[in-house]
């Protein structure tokens, strides 16, 4: 394992990376997406993007090799790092150690399932980066969210195409779940595109930058957010049909769909795709059946 700086300072090139993998007999896997970040430049272009401060506290999921934690450790006063994959996590700590000794006594390692996470070492975390597995980007995205309500930031690096999802607004072809969930929690915007040679090993997709900034305030409504996001798959699992139709389960039958929408004031021949998270909780609200409830905050 290298414990000198190489041109990129304390941050991974391409070389340092394969020597670590190489010394730790790490093979990257497509089960677990890893794709490594090797370029130092791109890490330092994410680092800003995030738009990260001194005073940060930062959890990063995935860190894999440690590209983009050493990046962040540059830029913020510590960083919380998730990690699945046992091996990585038990050499993460190491490298950290070599390369930025100056910096180790301001990182943890937990090792664990990003999915499954409930609370993490060190100080309250402000901000969330990560490169995040294609596979899992949008339930690890949701999760971290709504665990961690004292996350004010974030920046996720995903496939292009998830990307696109996420940051779409109502109407767009691409509006769908993943939107309208993302938006419960923050404004949403795309910050940038990430080329295939900067990983090793390279993808077959492009990635791209999601910022999203937690809402200052949260959604007023009296709906839950389970009650919100079980409309909001409704309305998409059958998302060709009107708001009428796709509800019809979700209410009991197409009239009591349509009662609903009416009371909420949606026009029930629009699709999901038209509609704003908001609009999604008036509907939520007006659920048939739906016991009332005091009008509480939402995360």
């Amino acid at each position: 394992m290298s414990t000198t700086e190489s041109a990129d300072g304390p941050l991974l090139g391409p070389a340092d990376i394969r020597e670590l993998a190489s010394a730790l007999g790490v093979r990257p896997t497509k089960q677990r997406g890893q794709n490594f970040v090797i370029d130092a430049n791109t890490v330092r272009r994410i680092v800003r993007a995030a738009e990260v401060t001194p005073k940060d506290a930062v959890v990063e999921v995935g860190p894999g090799l440690g590209s983009l934690t050493l990046g962040l450790l540059e830029a913020v006063d510590h960083v919380t790092a998730v990690e699945i994959d046992p091996l990585l996590a038990q050499h993460l700590p190491a490298t950290v150690a070599a390369r930025m000794p100056d910096r180790a006594g301001h990182f943890d390692l937990v090792h664990a399932d990003a999915m499954t996470v409930t609370e993490l070492p060190g100080p309250t975390p402000t901000a969330l980066v990560a490169n995040l597995p294609y596979n899992v980007a949008v339930p690890v995205l949701l999760h971290m969210l709504e665990t961690f309500p004292s996350i004010e930031r974030t920046l996720v690096m995903v496939q292009s195409e998830v990307a696109d999802r996420l940051a779409a607004q109502p109407g767009n072809k691409v509006y769908g779940v993943p939107s309208v969930k993302a938006q419960w929690y923050a404004d949403v915007k795309r910050a940038g595109a990430i080329g295939r040679n900067v990983f090793w090993p390279a993808p077959n997709v492009d990635s791209g930058l999601v910022s999203l900034i937690r809402r200052s305030e949260p959604i007023a409504t009296t709906a839950s957010r389970e009650e919100v996001f079980a409309a909001v798959d409704a309305a998409f699992a059958q998302r060709r049909k009107t708001l009428r139709a796709a509800l019809a389960s979700w209410a009991g039958s197409p009239a009591a769909a349509e009662e609903a929408l009416v009371a909420a004031g949606i026009d029930p021949k629009l699709r999901g795709e038209a509609l704003t998270v908001h609009q999604f909780a008036r509907i939520a609200e007006n659920r048939p059946n739906r016991p009332s409830r005091p009008n509480r905050p939402n995360r």
